[in-house]
């Protein structure tokens, strides 16, 4: 995984994309190696929260444009086909991890870089970030899911505008329409984001699981289904003794009081 960079801070795992010289762009070889290494954190039973970012001055350009110029000098629509293929497969290793991904948004995250951060369950920026759906200006298609990502965030009309124009929003901006749930100063992100993962950390872990997996299923169901699969996940809890502890825990604290 020569562009990725794992490391661990107790139960805190994170996926560095570390190709700061392309400002952390991917091709076929580096998408896959990113969906592994969410996948293998996810899988890893000692690991509670995921941090991804980027290397250097940017969270990810997007797809390496010399990997894609050579893609449409030659019109080869398998190799294109791997490529978003081997992309999407990061987008959906993170919505189905079993552990919560937060992303520490260093710099710009532009085109596919903007999907693989509005995947994650959470969004810490720089101030000096910034997030576009850029791929207009290069003549494609939205794709990693930013069709779907961006109107869920920040409602249809506004998508419809970012993907229209193709622009990089600022943080703040991002912040104030939803891309971004926090803008922080740039020398305090990984600080800040790794506040907010140990807090997560300390919770439950299936209580976490069950719940952001069924965050993401209700946006796709009915009120009817969302409220049946909130009680079979909630029912499922109610087996673990990590949910009895966390319970009577809380409990006693209360009346304590």
């Amino acid at each position: 995984m020569a562009g990725v960079a794992v490391s661990r801070d107790g139960s805190i795992t994170t996926v560095t994309l570390n190709r700061p010289e392309a400002m952390n762009a991917f091709d076929t070889s580096l998408a896959a190696d990113v969906a592994d290494a969410v996948a293998a954190a996810a899988g890893d039973r000692s690991c509670r929260v995921i941090v991804l970012t980027g290397a250097g001055r940017g969270f990810c350009a997007g797809a390496d444009l010399a990997h894609l110029k050579d893609i449409v000098v030659t019109r080869d629509r398998s190799r294109a086909r791997e490529l978003v293929t081997s992309a999407n497969r990061i987008v959906r290793t993170i919505v189905s991890s079993s552990r919560p991904v937060i992303a520490a948004v260093n710099g710009a995250a532009a085109g596919g870089g903007a999907s693989l951060a509005l995947a994650c369950d959470v969004r810490i920026a720089s101030a000096d970030a910034s997030i576009g759906a850029v791929f207009n200006r290069i003549g494609l298609h939205p794709d990693l899911g930013a069709t779907y990502l961006l109107p869920l965030l920040a409602g249809f009309g506004r998508a419809m505008e970012l993907v229209l124009s193709g622009e990089m929003i600022p943080a703040p901006e991002a912040h104030r329409i939803g891309l971004f749930n926090r803008v922080v100063a740039g020398d305090a992100l990984l600080g800040e984001t790794y506040a907010f993962a140990r807090k997560l950390a300390a919770k439950a872990p299936h209580a976490l699981e069950r719940a952001r997996r069924s965050m993401h299923a209700a946006v796709r169901l009915s009120l009817d289904d969302t409220l049946a699969l909130e009680l079979d996940e909630q029912l499922g809890l109610l087996d673990m003794d990590e949910t009895r502890d966390a319970v009577l825990a809380f409990i006693d604290k209360a009346m304590t009081r």
